[in-house]
């Protein structure tokens, strides 16, 4: 059986319990290992490593990225996630699970940062990548090979070896002859895990494994599932495509393909980031105009920041309110040119706000971008009805530049710190 030295890259004939090269006893083995060309890759707690990377301090303590006694978890550490935490779980019962946990804020804009470290490096593999979030993405690597001398799995052990030594972060590694299977297998063995499912086990694999595993089945799907008697996999391929149309609708077919492992969606580079977004949850529920203006437009510079590193602008701009029974408020408005300005954004919102019925208790506050394209800095061109739009572009952009040279906070807004 072939394997991979996954320290030192080493091709072995066979699997032994050491690499020959290195002695390193990180290999991988499989007898489809040098022909699958499918990968997801997703790095391992992304935002949490970020933070112990940027603050050594942290490397050997639990981490949670998040924040407040009402917010909820964006993620944290392995640390962390053996106590029992994990991500979107409120942030009281995460401190209850792991008391000792060191608890940041999120910083979207490092995040952004390293992922376009990331993204550089998948891009000298193949033009064949569908990003999926910051940190995760698959990769379609047929014909490949040749170009870089070296089959799929090679390359993939070498990025995740490159991500590590130069972002500083770890990632995990799935590998199959699908997207479906590929994504599975990345999540089998984290961290710094780097997984196997070949064709001609794929059955056997699947069978006693839930349908939970089914990216896309939430708890409602899983509920809609279990009560048709469907837990496993082996479940689910008794069923004929018909019935299982006739009992979930659209979803059936899909259902019936992924019970046998078959998944014919192919990796799509084009595929659209649909929208920008961060919400907070408060402490205690706030009525204060003054106060959400506050939270409004930070909401709007966390946005805009994420634009910006991910160079993209939108044109429709969302608001949205939790009341304090939980009841949701959303308004949205469509702009004549498309933004990826805080000021913008946060005019928007805060005419949104205003135009509400009503000034709260609430609970939890958000501001969205989405309809997203490729910047082009849009917001330079002279708006008739606000003459000093242009002025606030150039002012904010200024300000982004003094803030890349000398820190974040170099430059701070007075509503912010309302």
């Amino acid at each position: 059986m072939p394997s991979l030295c996954r320290s030192c890259l080493t091709i072995h004939d066979d699997a032994p319990p050491r690499c020959t090269a290195c002695n390193s006893p990180r290999l991988i083995a499989h007898p489809e290992l040098f022909t699958l060309s499918i990968a997801h890759m997703d790095c391992d707690a992304f935002f949490a490593s970020v933070e112990k990377r940027d603050n050594p301090e942290l490397r050997d303590k639990p981490v949670i990225v998040g924040g407040g006694t009402r917010g909820v978890v964006s993620t944290c550490c392995y640390l962390a996630r053996i106590r029992g935490v994990r991500s979107a779980m409120p942030m009281f019962q995460a401190r209850k699970l792991c008391p000792e946990a060191v608890v940041v804020p999120p910083r979207m804009q490092a995040y952004a940062d390293a992922s376009r470290q990331i993204r550089a490096l998948m891009d000298r593999l193949t033009p064949a990548i569908e990003p999926l979030s910051l940190d995760e993405a698959f990769l379609d690597l047929r014909g490949t090979a040749a170009l870089h001398r070296a089959p799929p799995a090679v390359m993939m052990a070498r990025l995740v070896k490159q991500i590590e030594d130069e972002v500083g972060v770890t990632a995990s590694i799935g590998l199959s002859h699908n997207k479906f299977l590929a994504k599975i297998a990345s999540d089998l063995d984290k961290p710094r895990g780097f997984s196997v499912i070949g064709q001609g086990e794929t059955l056997d694999f699947l069978a006693p494994k839930p349908v939970r595993m089914i990216w896309g089945i939430g708890p409602a799907g899983q509920e809609s599932l279990e009560r048709a008697g469907i837990r496993t996999f082996s479940d689910l391929a008794r069923w004929d495509a018909q019935a299982l149309q006739t009992r979930f609708g659209a979803m059936g077919s899909r259902l019936w393909h992924l019970a046998r492992g078959q998944d014919s969606r192919p990796v799509a580079p084009d595929r659209a980031l649909k929208g920008i977004s961060n919400e907070t949850t408060f402490e205690t529920d706030i009525s204060d105009p003054d106060l959400l203006d506050g939270h409004i437009w930070r909401m709007a510079e966390k946005v805009a920041s994420r634009a910006k590193a991910q160079d993209v602008e939108g044109r429709s701009v969302t608001l949205k309110l939790r009341r304090a029974n939980f009841s949701l408020i959303t308004r949205s408005r469509t702009l004549a040119t498309p933004t990826q300005l805080a000021d913008v954004l946060y005019r928007t919102a805060r005419a949104l706000f205003d135009a509400l019925p009503e000034n709260g208790p609430f609970r939890l506050l958000g501001v969205g971008l989405s309809d997203l394209r490729p910047a082009a800095q849009s917001d330079s061109q002279t708006d008739l009805l606000d003459p000093d739009a242009p002025r606030r572009a150039g002012a904010e952009r200024a300000a982004d530049e003094i803030r890349a040279r000398f820190g974040k906070d170099a430059i701070i807004k007075g509503r912010s710190l309302r």
